[in-house]
């Protein structure tokens, strides 16, 4: 990189995100930069600043963050836990080591099971394909002619739509993945009732993670239609844009009556069995695998980021030195096994 760069880099006064309001995974990031008050410039990736995220990013992938000191982070979750340590104001870590462990669990869950959905339902239908290639299209290439801006996004749609399998969407595979979804939003539907967060009055990591893939939700036609039906999550993905704190946190006795079913359709019985035979297959080296879920036969092939995050998960928990709690509200949603298991 020419020096010229190098030395703007260092005079920068401000966090720079590079994302796309059709990455999830960017929105997360700005939503938690916006809760924390942390001086920061969105900056969309466009055709006309490629060559300047790409002089910084070690993967071509969004969101990246250039701090201020010239520090550059990719990968939501651990640019979040990094800008946490730096700016540890307005935490958005429970204090109590369960309900932390908890909000990390809810948000893994969010960006590898989570994501599933909203991307199988943004490329499997020729409308929802349609709606999002404009949208990306007009995203990337504000500045061209309505022609050009068309072919991009017939190009992008090109491109996309194969990628459907990298989140084991398919035929088989469509039916599950879109119940997954129905069943998610009726369970948070009726957790969020007069809740403003997942976990009380003012957000956690759980709430960046779950927030965003919904958030993607509403860009795409099927998905929206879809949770017009579902209020509160409306409204708390609203809040979510810009989050401000309303009240303190709950301990589990008082979320546990609405949250517990939640985890337990969605962590116990779709991502933490899908996870551990991911992990299981990369250690045998096969090149598919098939595992049941709610009866469903799901088959897939494995993600090497999926097991690595899930050994993290596993090794938050390991470190706790004082877990009994926890491990009580594991048995209670049937999780304990899978988080103990060797699987990696």
């Amino acid at each position: 990189m020419p020096e010229k760069n190098k030395e703007k880099q260092m005079q920068q006064d401000k966090y720079i995100i590079y994302g796309s309001e059709y990455s999830p995974f960017s929105v997360k990031v700005r939503s938690y930069l916006r809760y924390k008050n942390i001086d920061h410039e969105w900056r969309p990736r466009t055709q006309d600043n490629f060559d300047e995220f790409q002089a910084l990013a070690k993967l071509p992938l969004i969101p990246l963050v250039q701090c201020p000191d010239g520090t550059v982070l990719q990968d939501s979750t651990p640019i979040i836990e990094k800008l946490e340590e730096r700016h540890p104001d307005k935490p958005i870590i429970p204090d109590s080591p369960e309900m932390a462990f908890i909000s990390s669990m809810l948000e893994e869950y969010a960006d590898e099971w989570g994501n599933k959905p909203m991307f199988h339902y943004r490329w499997w239908r020729d409308e929802d394909q349609i709606a999002v290639s404009k949208g990306l299209a007009d995203n990337i290439a504000p500045n061209a002619v309505e022609e050009d801006r068309q072919k991009l996004a017939d190009q992008l749609r090109k491109r996309m739509v194969p990628r459907l399998s990298f989140v084991g969407s398919s035929e088989q595979n469509k039916d599950l993945i879109e119940r997954s979804l129905k069943e998610a939003l009726l369970l948070l539907e009726k957790h969020l009732d007069g809740r403003a967060f997942v976990l009380g009055g003012h957000p956690t990591l759980a709430d960046f993670g779950l927030f965003c893939q919904l958030y993607g939700c509403t860009q795409q036609p099927t998905t929206l239609e879809i949770m017009t039906a579902f209020p509160n999550i409306l409204d708390w993905i609203n809040r979510m844009l810009d989050p401000k704190a309303e009240g303190e946190l709950e301990p589990w006795e008082r979320l546990q009556s609405t949250l517990q079913p939640f985890i337990v359709s969605q962590v116990r019985e779709l991502y933490l069995p899908w996870a551990t035979a991911n992990a299981q297959a990369l250690k045998a080296e096969e090149h598919s695998f098939s595992v049941t879920l709610k009866g469903s036969r799901f088959t897939q092939d494995p993600m090497k980021y999926t097991a690595r995050s899930l050994h993290a998960l596993k090794g938050k928990f390991a470190r706790l030195e004082q877990r009994s709690r926890l491990e009580q509200i594991l048995l209670e949603t049937d999780c304990l096994a899978f988080i103990v298991a060797e699987s990696w």
